[in-house]
Order: C-alpha cells, then structure tokens, then sequence
C-alpha cells in the first residue's frame, strides 16, 4: 500500500510577481532577487505542517526561451524533491503551455492516486476546472497564496477560491527573507506635478466603421475636431498586438487618477533600472507596442491597487496611453 503524501505545484509566474508586488510594489520579476532553495523549503515545511504528510515533491512551472531553460532554472530542477516543469516563452515575451502542465499534471496524479493532498501555489482562475477535477478522485486541494502588505491573499481568483478546499497564507516572514529588492528596482520619488496628459477621445469616435478600421491600422485616430492624431503608439500593447479602443464610459474615476500615475512610474523605473541605455533601445525599437511584460506588469499592478478583477477598456487605454507619455518625459535631453 503506498504512504499517504503531498505535492505542491507551484505556478511560478505568479508566486515571484506577488512576491515582487509585495516586496519591491511591482509584480515585475526583475525587481527582485531570490532566493529559489528557501522560497521552496518555504513551500515545503508550509505543506507538510498544513497536511500532516511528508512531501512527494515540489512541481515548479515556469516558462523558458524555447522550452530550455536558463541557469535559475536549471540549479532548481537541480534542488532535492523538485521538479522543474516549462513551458514556452515566445519572442513576443507570450508564455505558452504554462497553465496547460500544471492543470494536466494535478489531474494526472490525481487519478494515479500519488498523492493524498495537493497545495496550489496560484491565482489563476484558468486552473478551477482542473482542481475539481483532481477532488472528484478524493484529494484535497489547498491554495497556497502569497499574502500583500495587508496581509490578504494576492492575487487569487474567487472562483479558485470557492473551489479549492482551502486557501492558506505563505509564511509572509519566511518570503520576505527569501526576497530581496534589487536595489537599482527602488522607485524614484513620485514628482510633484505630473507631465501633461495626451486627451482621452469620446468613445462615439471609436465606432467600428470601415474608416475607423483604416485610421487604426495607420497609427492615426479621429480627435474631437475630426483631426488626424497619432494615438496608437498610446495604446497598442503587445499583448494584442492591436490598439485598445474606448468602452461605453471613458471616464476615469478620480480616485484611481493618481493610482495609474503611481503604477506607470513604478513599472517603467524598475523596468530601466537594469540596463537604461538597451531597456529605452528597446523600447524605440517596440514602438508603438508596449513590451510583454511591461505590459502584464501595469495591468497586474493596476488591477491590485485598485481592487478590480477586470480593468475596463478606458482604464486599460489611459494606463497605456500614460506609459507612453512617462517614457516620452523620463527621455534624457
């Protein structure tokens, strides 16, 4: 008879950048450093304390160039009871396949009985589906949350949540010992007045119409006089390749004014704070879409200050179209 044990499948994308937001107050991984052996014997002692099992092994998903992976990758596959699993990373900086092996795996052992309890290190809701399926073969599947400064749970879906048969807090002391703020990550400080904003147009003169169609496609968009403007370098982003375009209400309400500014300031400091000189090369070079992870980085971030699961499209459009407008302010003379 096999001894009952535990698995933790960890979703790495979403512990490091919940870790970066909590530490560095931006879910961009290149504002911290880590410590990968203690973040995972973190993992393991949380499980094996919650569950009373000793450990069958930690699953890592990540995503890689290719597929291959990279040296951090590689010394954690390398770590004792781990298994490194990846998906791909495209040129566009996409991630494929991630979600796919870790939902898969949880319902493989599941079905193989080889483990007796599961702890999900994520947020995704993508993965709910996955879960109920494992606890329909009798596991017991726990999330395993990163918590914020707060002290709440970062990042986690409500339909995870209500699926999962509990949800615990990571030991914030033990993450906070593990990850370090790049000291070139830290924010500058926040100006006293900020740089002039580009107008957000009405969302009448975003009507589908063949006209707007070729307008978008040759980077000019109608303003409220029917003059051409350039605004798609505002508002494209690479995570569609395609501009962003107006809901029914463009407003922007007040309160969140000041939380864009501060989540575009933070994002674009920590982004340039590794290599200036290439990071704005490759910033002219992307022009008029916003990098990847730039781009995930604002909207994760913007999405966690304001407390809103799904930004609207006027929200998503002046995030973006203030990004631009820090980057064309923060370009030295």
């Amino acid at each position: 008879m096999l001894r009952a044990r535990c698995a933790v499948y960890t979703d790495a994308g979403y512990l490091l950048a919940a870790a970066a937001t909590r530490r560095a107050g931006t879910s961009l991984r290149s504002a911290i450093e880590v410590d990968h052996r203690r973040v995972i014997d973190t993992l393991e002692e949380q499980a094996t304390s919650t569950s009373g099992l000793p450990l069958l092994r930690v699953h890592w998903y990540d995503a890689a160039r290719h597929g291959i992976p990279d040296q951090a990758q590689e010394t954690i596959g390398l770590l004792p009871r781990v298994k490194v699993r990846l998906g791909r990373t495209g040129h566009d900086g996409e991630q494929k396949g991630v979600d796919l092996r870790l939902g898969l795996d949880l319902v493989a052992h599941a079905r193989a009985a080889a483990v007796d309890a599961m702890f999900l290190v994520s947020g995704d809701d993508d993965l709910t589906e996955a879960v109920e399926e494992a606890q329909a073969h009798g596991v017991q599947v726990t999330v395993l949350a990163v918590p914020n400064r707060d002290g709440r749970p970062h990042g986690i879906s409500r339909h995870l949540q209500a699926a999962a048969d509990g949800l615990e807090l990571l030991s914030a002391d033990a993450l906070d010992d593990a990850v370090a703020v790049r000291s070139a990550a830290v924010p500058s400080p926040e100006p006293t007045t900020s740089a002039p904003r580009p107008p957000v147009p009405s969302p009448a003169l975003f009507a589908r119409s063949a006209a707007a169609k070729t307008a978008e496609r040759t980077h000019v968009l109608p303003n409220a006089d029917d003059q051409p403007v350039d605004r798609t370098a505002l508002v494209c982003s690479s995570s569609s390749g395609s501009g962003t375009t107006l809901g029914s209400d463009p407003g922007i309400d007040p309160e969140h004014d000041a939380s864009i500014d501060r989540v575009v300031r933070r994002v674009l400091d920590t982004w340039l704070s590794g290599s200036t000189a290439d990071r704005r090369a490759e910033l002219a070079a992307s022009r008029p879409s916003i990098p990847r992870d730039v781009d995930k980085a604002l909207l994760l971030d913007l999405s966690d200050v304001l407390g809103i699961y799904d930004l609207s499209d006027a929200v998503r459009y002046e995030l973006r179209a203030r990004f631009w407008t820090a980057v064309d302010a923060s370009a030295p003379d």
